[in-house]
């Protein structure tokens, strides 16, 4: 798992006082196995027989209960509200969420309980099958195995996911459990109750990882122990060396940021375990397989609700705390982490499409893994092979190793089996100690480096001490144990969510109504109102014709006036014109016609007179 830190950051980088209380506590209980593995395994047992006996039926009916309601967000109004804003899109394409996702459902419980389950449910079966025959204990063994690793599980990583993403990417706030009780506990989750939220998610956090690391070093050492015929032991002190070596692998990771690292060798994880898995199904009984994953699913859908609630009231209750109790708090305590990185790779997504993705991606692999690798199992322990169901019942972790001995190029495969359970152990430390980190760095993206540091070297003592003290059984006591105060805060977490969730449902059906509204005002009223629109021109047009038409008669008057002026008055010079020029005619034809009889007598100069 590899976590995008580029965003979303928070202000502080400081540890908070959840980490000073959470980190004390995990010391002093690593100091206490270390210095008195004795009475750790003790006090374990009766603190295991104390959480069995009266919350055995709180861990059945809340995980159930948490399926129900994930179902109910997807298919309820609640379905439309997005891990992010109202208009936010989903970061990443639907192929590469769903690839994501798939690497998510691969882990090192895939790997390790993927032929010792089924096998386990065989050899020994639930109560219900115990004197059935011997097909219908192989049945009930692959229907179980896919019952611990298919919707419950998802159901509780899908709760914390949810609640993370929405605190986180909807209402900004940082990403931790107390955030998500801000609608019941308002400011106090900044306080006392807030911290201690956190703290009891941190405890678990850290023993549900150390569990993890446990069943690796196990698995590790088995296989190589199995590899190299024994040269190397199958030891308490071959694991803890295990777990030392891969602690300073990882903390070399963190202390060098060489993330580019730890994604290349999650891709070299998931090509390796898909070759596993075709190999397995390819060189395995590949029809029994093919009609196993058929049945084992339709058997598991049938049944789900009674496995579900089955609490064998009248049995001894043994085989269900050794294996469904055990799993559904090991889930339980990996929800923080789990939800941590399945909420930032889902951001934007709407909720009903998170629930369907989270959940049937997830266990439609988990029914094909376990069906294939625990089948194959199956078909060779009912075929005769007593010594593969011995290894099972006496070393759970060299159940896959043995198997695939049984397998042509069994040896190269188990090889490959010991690189994939190595690398998921370094790529999961790594991610754990970041995860710790940040939930004790008040949601901070990028804790500090020595913070990391302190946590993996916890987590891989909690692990060594858990396995000094009880083995196999401890780490599912340790589990068991730590998971219960936080499965409360998980049923709690719920009613939270509702009122956050109800508040901004009613908000969004309001946006959803005004939108409606304006688009049926657009369809119903639209060509009403383009031809109201028409009408109300022309009547404009024809006021406006009445307002202005005297402004445009005076100024056409004066226009015209003017014209008509000058032509008149051409007109008229020409009509004076005639008629002067008449009159002068007149008047020279008058004197011309003067007569003659009486002429005119020469002027005499008065010179002459003299």
């Amino acid at each position: 798992m590899n976590l995008n830190v580029s965003k979303y950051q928070y202000e502080t980088k400081k540890p908070s006082i959840v980490f000073y209380i959470s980190a004390t506590l995990v010391a002093l209980f690593v100091l206490w196995g270390a210095l008195g593995p004795a009475s750790l395994d003790a006090f374990s047992g009766e603190a295991l027989g104390f959480t069995l006996d009266n919350f055995g039926w709180f861990y059945m009916l809340s995980t159930a209960f948490f399926i129900a309601f994930v179902l109910f967000l997807a298919i309820s109004p609640f379905g439309r509200l997005r891990l992010g804003k109202p208009d936010e899109r989903p970061e990443y394409s639907f192929y590469t969420w769903i690839g994501m996702l798939f690497s998510a459902g691969i882990g090192v419980g895939f790997v390790f309980w993927g032929v010792a389950e089924p096998a386990l449910y065989y050899l020994d079966p639930h109560p219900d099958f115990a004197n059935a025959d011997m097909a219908s204990q192989a049945d009930a063994g692959l229907r179980y195995a896919v019952f611990h690793w298919a919707l419950h599980p998802w159901a509780i990583f899908s709760l914390v996911a949810l609640t993370l993403g929405y605190v986180q990417f909807r209402k900004d706030q940082p990403a931790l459990i107390s955030s998500a009780f801000q609608p019941l506990l308002g400011d106090r989750t900044q306080g006392a109750f807030g911290k201690g939220i956190d703290t009891l998610a941190v405890l678990a956090t850290s023993t549900g990882v150390a569990t993890t690391f446990g069943l690796s070093a196990m698995q590790i050492t088995g296989g190589l122990s199995y590899l190299t015929d024994g040269a190397i032991p199958n030891t308490g002190f071959t694991n803890f060396v295990i777990i030392f070596i891969v602690t300073i692998l990882f903390i070399f990771s963190a202390a060098t940021g060489v993330n580019k690292g730890i994604r290349i060798l999650s891709i070299i994880n998931l090509t390796i375990a898909a070759i596993l898995l075709i190999f397995v199904i390819a060189m395995g009984p590949t029809l029994f397989i093919a009609e196993s994953v058929v049945t084992t699913i339709g058997g598991y859908l049938a049944n789900v609700t009674q496995m579900s609630l089955d609490l064998d009231p009248f049995g001894e209750g043994e085989w269900l705390g050794t294996y469904t109790i055990f799993f559904w708090a090991w889930h339980i305590s990996w929800a923080p982490f789990m939800g941590i990185f399945i909420a930032r790779i889902s951001r934007g997504r709407t909720i009903r499409e998170f629930v369907a993705g989270v959940l049937i991606v997830p266990s439609l692999l988990g029914a094909i893994w376990f069906t294939a690798f625990g089948g194959t199992a199956l078909d060779m322990i009912i075929g005769g092979n007593d010594q593969l169901g011995d290894l099972v019942l006496d070393n759970v972790e060299v159940a896959l190793f043995a198997t695939l001995g049984e397998l042509p190029l069994g040896m190269i495969m188990s090889a490959l089996a010991v690189l994939l359970i190595l690398i998921f152990f370094i790529t999961s430390a790594d991610s754990a100690s970041y995860v710790l980190g940040a939930m004790t760095s008040n949601g901070s993206l990028e804790p500090r480096l020595s913070v990391k540091v302190i946590w993996g070297f916890l987590i891989a003592g909690t692990a060594s001490v858990l396995l000094i003290s009880g083995g196999l059984e401890g780490l599912q006591t340790a589990s068991i144990v730590a998971a219960l105060p936080f499965a409360i805060i998980m049923v709690v977490m719920i009613f939270s969510l509702l009122i956050m969730m109800g508040r901004d449902i009613k908000v969004e059906q309001k946006r959803r109504s005004k939108r409606q509204t304006k688009r049926v005002k657009e369809e119903v009223y639209g060509d009403m109102h383009d031809n109201m629109k028409d009408r109300v021109y022309e009547d404009l047009k024809e006021d406006m014709y009445e307002d202005i038409k005297e402004e445009v008669y005076d100024d056409i008057k004066e226009e015209v006036y003017e014209d008509i002026k000058e032509e008149v008055y051409e007109e008229f010079k020409e009509r004076v014109y005639e008629d002067l020029r008449e009159d002068l005619g007149d008047q020279l034809n008058g004197e011309l016609e003067t007569p003659e009889s009486e002429p005119k007598k020469p002027d005499v100069d008065p010179e002459d007179k003299k």
